[in-house]
């Protein structure tokens, strides 16, 4: 069992940056792929950025060159670094760990740009 649990949300200007963090509880986090997703009010949850065991990053199309993700795993974190933030990325931002048949989620932190 994995618990995640997220921080670093809140309000910010258009332009500005955040930092997310998520902290996962448990054994082997190396092995899991983890993720950001995020959802908008009225708007399905959409996939942001994911880093897997091995390194390897992507990122959703409309935060490339944006969004950074990274991982820690001496400290079982997952970092999303945001910055020249948009009103477009107002959402709750949810952590996620795959693995084979596992699937984990956090509770979500709440991101709103605006000026």
């Amino acid at each position: 069992q994995v618990q995640l649990v997220e921080s670093g949300g809140g309000l910010v200007q258009p332009g500005g940056s955040l930092r997310l963090s998520c902290a996962a509880s448990g054994s082997m986090f190396s092995i899991y792929t983890m993720g950001w997703y995020r959802q908008a009010p009225g708007k399905r949850r959409e996939s942001v950025a994911a880093v897997t065991s091995g390194g390897s990053t992507n990122y959703a199309d409309s935060v490339k060159g944006r969004f950074t993700i990274s991982r820690d795993n001496a400290k079982n974190t997952v970092y999303l670094h945001m910055n020249s933030l948009r009103p477009e990325d107002t959402a709750v931002y949810y952590c996620n760990a795959k693995a084979l048949y596992l699937d984990y989620w956090g509770q979500g932190t709440q991101v709103t740009v605006s000026s």
